[in-house]
């Protein structure tokens, strides 16, 4: 009977130590212009002494010029071979094999650190307000890119790396190959999943054709996309059944997308036995096996106790055990359960703790999801500043951090399917940020202004009700002139102040302790993008003022108001 202490051999001739991964996570450590450093030579030197059979490291871009988030490490030429070097040393110090994760990220490129337009198989956006469409790539730029990844696995095993792993999950680019949602190309590249499985294999071939017959090879690979028309168990299967003819060592388990994650969750309609058995991914697992052929399976994703790790790898469901959060919080996991110095890992739930009455709320459950990876992050970088783990870091705090790192986009939805159409998801946004703004946002304001705090950007518009004729005030932006003031109606008329405006246009500002009267009027034809970046305290801070007006906003129209008691 197979143990998590067992060797695993790979075809490549590699003999991993035991079976517990540590699977990827983003670090956000890399340098300005994408190399490692110290942080990260920190941070892996607890990794590596944490008893794991294989370390992948997170994400490193093939191409500098698509980064998936602030931080990332690019290998593209040898100009941070040093670093590099350094990097794996330090890494597999410990004993552990250590693959890098190469990836590219296509339509989900960072528009915070990816300065030109993104690109995907066809140019279809995601389902993510505020996300641009990307453009579709060109035949020449796909060779570019497969060739792109070769050449960062030569980079790899120049700098001493035991392999690499294709990111091939998670509505990547790779993964938007297969997905007929995101690529619905009708050249050699697409059209039927034959074609759609050509780019991952020609990847695959370009990175053996790139290295040494003993390098590692590895792909983490989406069960589903979890979404109505996407990528399919059918399907999956079908491209494992391809990569076991390719040379490949190891094929990790995954599934979802930034539009439907179930990777970051445990998915709401999981089986009894998926429930039972810990990992989300192991029912399909069962099934892959067979397409597998002899190539190990790795399952990541909900594994927390030695019992249901030892299960899975007794029984043949899966070969390697990936432990992916909990890493963050126990750097020495695999070492702790191996040695029995623990039954089960125990991270903390990452939650703002609000009432249930609010917690149910789509959008902030939302909002909290994106709060737990980030607070995770966060103790990477706590490990890489030389630092233990703070299990008891504040949410709080962690939120501050999420609009530093990755601006106000870390706010939007990524953990729910999308709304099928346009209007779906204003109908929703707009139900999302008026429970944000009435149960969080208005009330602080308020509590601000009693103990005196004021600031423009945060005062208050009375309006008189349409239908009560009470007056009704709400915490809004304005920017003073000496004639009046300006506003950005956020929702439009869906939103009832606006709709106030629309039958009653006598208003009173608050400015500083002053209230001051005037009439108000929506413009729709002016600017509002333009208008929102003039909110800005100085010019450098114009894009992050639109950044959040357009996480906050739906039909946004601007408002003029003018004084009238000059």
């Amino acid at each position: 009977m197979t143990t998590l202490h067992d060797p695993l051999p790979l075809a490549s001739g590699q003999v991993l130590p035991n079976r517990i991964m540590k699977s990827a996570l983003s670090e956000g450590l890399g340098t300005p212009d994408k190399a490692p450093d110290e942080r990260l030579e920190r941070l892996y030197a607890r990794w590596s002494a944490g008893g794991y059979g294989l370390i992948v490291t997170g994400n490193v871009m093939v191409d500098s010029r698509h980064c998936g988030e602030p931080g990332n490490v690019a290998m593209e030429d040898e100009r941070h071979l040093g670093a590099l070097t350094r990097w794996a040393e330090v890494a597999k110090a410990g004993g552990s094999k250590v693959w890098v994760q190469l990836n590219h990220p296509g339509r989900q490129a960072n528009p915070l650190v990816t300065r030109t337009r993104a690109v995907a198989p066809s140019a279809i956006g995601m389902s993510i307000p505020g996300v641009p469409a990307p453009r579709a790539l060109t035949e020449d730029e796909i060779l570019d890119i497969i060739k792109r990844f070769g050449i960062s696995a030569r980079i790899a095993e120049a700098a001493g790396f035991d392999g690499v792993q294709i990111h091939g999950a998670h509505g990547y680019l790779v993964s938007q190959f297969l997905s007929p949602r995101s690529n619905q190309r009708t050249d050699d590249w697409g059209g039927d999943p034959k074609r759609r499985m050509r780019f991952v294999l020609e990847v695959v071939r370009s990175i053996r054709d790139a290295v040494s017959p003993g390098f590692g090879l590895g792909i983490k690979l989406n069960s589903a996309d979890f979404q109505r028309g996407g990528f399919t168990e059918e399907e999956s299967r079908a491209v494992i059944e391809q990569l076991s003819a390719e040379r490949v060592d190891m094929i990790e388990i995954s599934g979802g997308s930034y539009e439907s994650p179930a990777m970051l969750d445990r998915p709401s309609t999981a089986s009894a036995s998926t429930r039972a058995r810990e990992a989300y991914f192991l029912d399909y697992a069962d099934s892959a096996r067979a397409a597998a052929g002899s190539v190990p399976i790795a399952v990541t994703g909900g594994f927390r106790s030695r019992a249901a790790m030892s299960e899975a790898v007794a029984t043949s469901t899966c070969d390697m055990v990936g432990l992916g959060r909990p890493t963050a919080v126990f750097p020495g996991a695999a070492a702790d359960l191996l040695t029995n110095g623990t039954e089960t890992l125990r991270p903390p739930a990452i939650t703002l703790g609000l009432p249930p009455r609010l917690a149910a709320n789509s959008g902030l459950k939302a909002f909290d999801g994106a709060l737990d990876l980030q607070w995770h992050t966060d103790q990477l970088h706590i490990l890489g500043a030389g630092n233990d783990p703070d299990p008891d870091r504040s949410p709080w705090r962690t939120a501050v951090t999420m609009v530093r790192r990755n601006g106000f986009d870390a706010f939007r939805s990524k953990r729910s399917p999308a709304p099928r159409n346009a209007t779906a998801r204003d109908a929703r946004k707009f139900q999302r940020e008026r429970a944000i703004g009435r149960y969080v946002m208005n009330p602080t304001v308020r509590a601000l202004g009693r103990i005196g705090v004021r600031t423009a950007l945060a005062a208050e518009l009375e309006t008189t009700g349409r239908k009560s004729g009470q007056p009704r005030t709400v915490p809004i932006s304005l920017l003073f002139d000496e004639t009046g003031a300006w506003a950005i109606c956020q929702h439009g008329l869906r939103s009832g102040w606006g709709l106030n405006i629309s039958a009653d246009p006598n208003v009173r500002v608050r400015q500083g302790d002053r209230w001051r009267t005037g009439t108000a009027v929506l413009l729709p034809d002016d600017d509002v993008a333009a208008r929102s970046r003039t909110f800005a305290p100085h010019p450098l801070l114009a894009p992050l003022a639109r950044t959040a007006f357009a996480a906050l906003e739906t039909t946004p129209v601007t408002v003029r108001i003018t004084f009238t008691d000059r």
